[in-house]
């Protein structure tokens, strides 16, 4: 089922009014508002694509040097593993350090206007003279924030700082980017698993791993368009060609060196 903002996207891209007015349904707003789960999307998206990326870069410098599948297995697990454990620590501290510096700034703005209200009632209104308003419009409005703390605090925090407070959990933000690194990252080396407990198709470990990433790829960029906003089969085909250009350039650094191996 389509949500209220998938459903605009499409008014707004086939110009389609009624589409735009199905979007701003009153009904349809408040249940969006008032529903959580999406904010970790992001996570998981980048998580899948740096791991699909990263794993079937390994598997073709290894392929291109010619070396033994049992070494794209351990090159491949080792990246899996390894590289996936520091995106997810990235994640995490990066997630509880934007979280801790959002906290502090706003605990600064609340201190600001509880000891020099007069000085943020006039940072207030200049912000809302740059957005247009002036005359009584100005003091109305200005007046309006200022006698609500809390939302006096929200606008000095993301007008003022460009601060958006996110309320995501750090923990599940990088369980999340852990996950889906080492689940999709597994694909570019499932053939090689196959081959090992099965030699007679070994030969074809390599292309049948091609095969089965850039489908991974046109996939996960499909499904990115509800981060990007952007045609899903273009979206698709970007995410490939990244994904393609990284494992060409690998392929091409091992078949170089391969004859230090």
């Amino acid at each position: 089922m389509k949500s209220r903002l998938d459903i605009a996207r499409e008014g707004f891209s086939k110009g389609d009014v009624k589409l735009s007015k199905e979007a701003h349904d009153a009904k349809k707003i408040h249940e969006e508002m008032h529903k959580k789960g999406g904010e970790y999307l992001g996570d998981a998206v980048f998580g899948a694509i740096d791991g699909s990326i990263t794993t079937f870069a390994v598997v073709s410098g290894v392929a291109g040097a010619s070396l033994s599948n049992s070494i794209v297995l351990i090159m491949g697990f080792a990246n899996l593993l390894a590289d996936g454990f520091s995106m997810a620590i990235g994640n995490y501290l990066s997630t509880k350090s934007d979280m801790e510096f959002a906290k502090n700034e706003r605990k600064r703005e609340e201190w600001e206007i509880e000891h020099f209200p007069e000085g943020e009632k006039k940072e207030i209104m200049e912000i809302y003279k740059n957005k247009g308003f002036k005359g009584k419009d100005l003091d109305a409005v200005v007046k309006a924030v200022t006698s609500n703390k809390k939302l006096w605090v929200d606008v000095m925090v993301s007008e003022e700082l460009g601060i958006i407070e996110e309320q995501k959990n750090p923990f599940k933000a990088a369980s999340i980017t852990l996950a889906a690194f080492v689940i999709v990252g597994f694909i570019p080396l499932v053939s090689y698993v196959i081959s090992y407990f099965n030699r007679r198709i070994t030969d074809i470990a390599y292309p049948v791993s091609v095969w089965l990433t850039a489908i991974t790829f046109f996939l996960i960029g499909s499904a990115k368009v509800s981060l990007t906003g952007k045609k899903w089969w273009r979206s698709g085909f970007e995410t490939l060609l990244i994904g393609g250009a990284a494992a060409g350039i690998a392929y091409s650094v091992g078949y170089l060196l391969k004859g230090i191996a």
